[in-house]
């Protein structure tokens, strides 16, 4: 691979490039479509699939056929009028209830913490040096990814030698970018020591333990209770995090994804009185829909707030 390659690779996620590989083998080999396409054979590969795959999926299809045409010099055939008359059909037609992620709540944080405390007294009298690292690194994980309302790409792309430890003060983390970054300018998130469920100390312990001064911060480890040298891969985070839940007793934990530690701490946040302009600083959200998005209010239905008002009309 050439220099060249090597920085427009750089320039888009492996997650995002897969996805979009995989989309454009989909509508070219799977569906039999020809590139560079016409508007009208994307605006049948839509029709094709309007019933079968969803709206995001098909938004996504849209993506990378567009940047393909892009990459390769080509006119982008998703923008013309047919296709986002199209399209729109589908979203009438065929409308989608988006799935959010179950926050995970700051009680349901206390007893994984309380489980991994008990988890890691007893694999240090057993001696079992795996199974310590492992729960040293999980708490570390899932702390600081939920005091700092990490995203699951930041967590797994942290780099040791980009953290720096106050001890008893807090911690700060830079990464160089994210997704909100469209600058690529990099962004300093800063996370606090706190007196219980603290993500510094979880992070010092992880780190001392496993030796870590440079690259990855979280890695997977081996049966031996080896220390990889790479990070873990995105893709494994959501099984981690569900068999955490499970190990430490959480109820359905299938319900959780990636986005439950981001999504618990705007809720609890939101909660104890943050407004949306410090929580958007905060967890690094540009856009306040984006942010509400996250937010799972204490009275979901309104009915507190609509019982209450009741009582006040019945005084009247």
């Amino acid at each position: 691979m050439s220099k060249l390659d090597q920085y427009v690779k750089a320039a888009t996620p492996d997650n995002t490039r897969k996805a979009y590989q995989g989309a454009v083998r989909h509508f070219e080999v799977e569906w039999g479509g020809f590139l560079p396409a016409t508007a009208e054979s994307v605006a049948r590969y839509l029709v094709d699939h309007a019933e079968t795959l969803s709206v995001n999926t098909l938004r996504q299809r849209l993506a990378a056929l567009a940047q393909w045409h892009l990459d390769q010099g080509f006119p982008d055939p998703t923008k013309a009028p047919i296709v986002k008359k199209v399209f729109k059909g589908v979203q009438v037609l065929h409308p989608a209830q988006e799935k959010r992620a179950k926050p995970l709540q700051i009680e349901q944080l206390a007893q994984v913490d309380r489980w991994f405390e008990e988890a890691i007294v007893v694999a240090g009298t057993k001696n079992d040096r795996r199974a310590a690292l492992r729960h040293l690194r999980n708490r570390a994980l899932l702390l600081l990814g939920f005091w700092r309302g990490f995203r699951g790409d930041e967590l797994t792309r942290l780099r040791a030698e980009h953290v720096e430890v106050i001890p008893g003060q807090g911690m700060t983390c830079y990464l160089a970018f994210t997704k909100t970054d469209r600058q690529v300018k990099g962004t300093t998130f800063k996370a606090p020591a706190l007196a219980r469920l603290c993500p510094v100390e979880a992070y010092l312990a992880w780190v001392n333990a496993a030796q870590i001064g440079e690259g990855a911060v979280f890695r997977s480890i081996d049966r031996w209770g080896h220390v990889s040298t790479e990070g873990l891969h995105i893709d494994s985070l959501v099984p981690l995090l569900r068999s955490i839940l499970k190990e430490a007793g959480v109820p359905s934990p299938e319900l959780y994804s990636g986005h439950s530690l981001r999504r618990g701490f705007a809720t609890w946040a939101s909660a104890n009185g943050w407004d949306v302009k410090s929580l958007m600083e905060y967890a690094g959200w540009k856009d306040v829909h984006s942010a509400m998005r996250y937010v799972e209010t204490a009275d979901p239905f309104a009915r507190h707030r609509i019982s209450e008002m009741l009582v006040l009309d019945s005084q009247e």
